[in-house]
């Protein structure tokens, strides 16, 4: 009687395994066909009975795989026998063959055969036979030289040298204002004579202005001014008895001297500066163009009073609207 329960007990688990079996077997024929239809391949699956245990049999491509029952089954049949996958597999992993030297080496440094063998093994005789008895020759193409490469200095310096730019720039001369003639009155606008009126002589190099009170009358000598800082005004006085000519920018710079090395009592009487005295050059060429200027200047009546007055404005006096 207990045998009897024992084998139906048996038979009912086995009959649910293989219905169990058979359910996952619908969802991998469904995955079958997909495969199918996607790959091109063809496969069955069937159900063995060998063993305690139901076990899978896959037909793919007429061949035969025995796989223990487990719901991982339709994985292994994509990653593993895909027609695709495996076609392009060995496609690419296809052994590439190596090229072998007729020349092996017998031990390390030693080959087979000398060079001359190796020489008629490959046909060289043959080829210089063939073009006259030398090899063949290409002409080289010409290859412009590459500039050679500068080589770092060995010693640097510590401190950073300042380099100057390069100043390509062409010293024009100034051009000179239109209303700026020889002889025009002009009015100082700034520094130690600023309002003083003076009288232009020429323009020198430089694009400075050479002009003069005369000294005698307001007290500005012979000395360079820019013509951006001055007024021109209407009032013109005749300078052509006055020379001009030895008066440039280098009559004007200043000498260079030499400097000493001071002792100790040298040193505090140097505190003391001395009073720069005018060389008396300079005194005689100022009188002898003043000379001449005053001339001009007594010729007309007013003008030596109209040039020692100071301009400056005054209240009610808008300087848009002065006419020099």
């Amino acid at each position: 009687m207990e045998g009897r329960t024992t084998a139906v007990a048996s038979q009912r688990r086995g009959d649910e395994r293989r219905e169990e079996l058979r359910q996952r077997l619908v969802v991998a024929s469904r995955f079958d066909m997909a495969m199918e239809a996607a790959f091109g391949g063809w496969c069955c699956v069937t159900v063995c009975e060998e063993g305690p245990k139901p076990i899978v049999k896959l037909g793919f491509c007429n061949a035969y795989i025995y796989i223990i029952h487990s719901p991982y089954v339709r994985y292994f049949l994509v990653a593993l026998f895909s027609p695709q996958r495996s076609t392009q597999s060995s496609s690419q992993m296809a052994p590439k063959t190596q090229r072998v030297t007729r020349n092996p080496e017998l031990i390390r440094g030693v080959r087979k055969h000398s060079r001359s063998q190796m020489y008629h093994k490959r046909g060289l005789w043959a080829i210089k036979a063939k073009n006259g008895g030398k090899f063949p020759t290409h002409e080289k193409k010409s290859v412009a030289a590459e500039p050679a490469a500068e080589k770092a200095p060995k010693f640097y310096p510590a401190d950073d040298v300042k380099k100057p730019l390069s100043n390509k720039r062409k010293h024009k001369p100034t051009k000179l204002r239109a209303s700026i003639t020889p002889g025009t009155v002009l009015i100082i606008l700034t520094g130690r004579f600023k309002g003083k009126r003076v009288v232009f002589l020429k323009q020198l190099a430089s694009g400075l202005l050479l002009v003069t009170g005369p000294f005698k009358i307001n007290g500005v000598p012979l000395r360079r001014v820019n013509q951006a800082y001055v007024v021109a005004t209407s009032t013109k006085v005749d300078i052509s008895g006055v020379n001009v000519d030895k008066f440039d920018d280098k009559y004007f710079a200043k000498q260079a001297e030499k400097k000493k090395n001071k002792g100790e009592t040298e040193f505090f009487e140097a505190e003391k500066k001395e009073k720069n005295m005018l060389p008396v050059e300079k005194k005689d060429d100022q009188k002898a163009v003043d000379a001449e200027l005053l001339k001009a200047i007594e010729c007309v009546p007013e003008l030596k009073f109209y040039l020692g007055a100071r301009f400056s404005l005054k209240a009610g006096m808008k300087p848009h609207e002065l006419v020099f």
